[in-house]
């Protein structure tokens, strides 16, 4: 592009009224399982925003239901599920996901997007640790006090889930590259709850067997973590090509934490987006200002908040548009 790329996390859904009405009609995980109302679902902010990339509409919890998960998405509660992962046979129980087999609609809609959306897809999926935390804790948790506890008190038993989970989400990564995807991103929401030291001896390698998995497909692979301001130069040595910032590290910060190896994504603050324009502009200005330039992907530091204006999120694209290129050429 002669310009900055822009998209937004959570831009499919939650703030824009199509959407809503969409889920007037449908559940989360039926929109999920359906292509055409998870291809249209990813459209919609396509066409209304125009951003530079559409990001499939899913939920990293989907892959885990062929593994033998039994779960729900409760509205304003998230994944619940049934029967937590508490010992070394729960871990066991669990099967390798075989994409074609256990997510054949996902593929499908992936499929359909490539061919149709106009702009990149990226595909996505969650990473080992942040899956593992809905596994342990039975779903949302403030503190993943039973996840930690489970890791460091059953090490063995963490290291083979991490494996298990690994081992299915690049299969999963893989399958979707190879339906037509153009990128995939990584989803570690939770990791930031780690230390450097317990992300690396926990953590780092299971996620790196997924991005050395990836490396021969030809797809840019994006890491990104809430939190994870201390974590980043942990996280750029798990072999990303680009590293999601959440809103908490500037960018010149963020770039010297990872070094020049891999490119940058963010890092507006999503609740900025709710302050008036003057404010957005001000501090997207900022950001991009502070970016490496090249290799920066515009976006913010986590998902849209319902609450959001989506001609604010329109005017952003225009404005990241527009700066972007006066950065690079001006």
């Amino acid at each position: 592009m002669d310009t900055t790329p822009v998209w937004f996390m959570r831009q499919a859904g939650r703030s824009l009224p199509e959407y809503r009405a969409l889920r007037e009609r449908h559940g989360i995980l039926d929109i999920c399982r359906t292509p055409e109302l998870a291809a249209e679902a990813t459209l919609q902010p396509v066409r209304r925003l125009g951003v530079d990339a559409a990001i499939l509409f899913s939920d990293i919890v989907v892959p885990l239901e062929p593994m033998g998960v039994d779960l729900a998405i409760v509205p304003g509660v998230g994944p619940v599920i049934e029967s937590p992962v508490r010992s070394r046979r729960d871990v066991d129980a669990l099967k390798p996901l075989v994409p074609e087999e256990g997510v054949p609609y996902v593929l499908e809609a992936v499929r359909g997007l490539a061919a149709t959306a106009g702009v990149p897809l990226i595909g996505f999926g969650g990473a080992p640790f942040t899956l593992a935390s809905y596994l342990v804790e039975g779903g949302p948790s403030k503190n993943h006090s039973k996840t930690k506890a489970f890791m460091y008190a059953e090490p063995a038993a963490w290291h083979r889930l991490m494996e298990r989970l690994g081992e299915s989400v690049l299969a999963y990564l893989r399958a979707q590259a190879a339906a037509g995807a153009a990128a995939v991103q990584l989803f570690d929401s939770w990791v930031g709850e780690l230390s450097s030291e317990d992300f690396r001896r926990y953590v780092l390698p299971s996620v790196g067997r997924i991005f050395d998995g990836l490396a021969d497909l030809d797809v840019p692979r994006i890491y990104f973590g809430v939190g994870t301001g201390e974590l980043l130069g942990d996280m750029a040595e798990a072999g990303p090509d680009v590293v999601g910032v959440d809103w908490r590290v500037p960018l010149d910060e963020a770039h010297r934490r990872t070094g020049p190896q891999v490119a940058l994504q963010g890092n507006l603050d999503p609740a900025l987006c709710l302050a008036p324009w003057k404010v957005v502009e001000s501090r997207a200005t900022e950001i991009l200002a502070r970016a490496p330039k090249p290799g920066h992907i515009f976006n913010l530091g986590h998902g849209v908040l319902p609450e959001t204006d989506p001609s604010i999120l329109h005017r952003l694209v225009e404005l990241v548009h527009m700066r972007g290129a006066e950065k690079l050429y001006g």
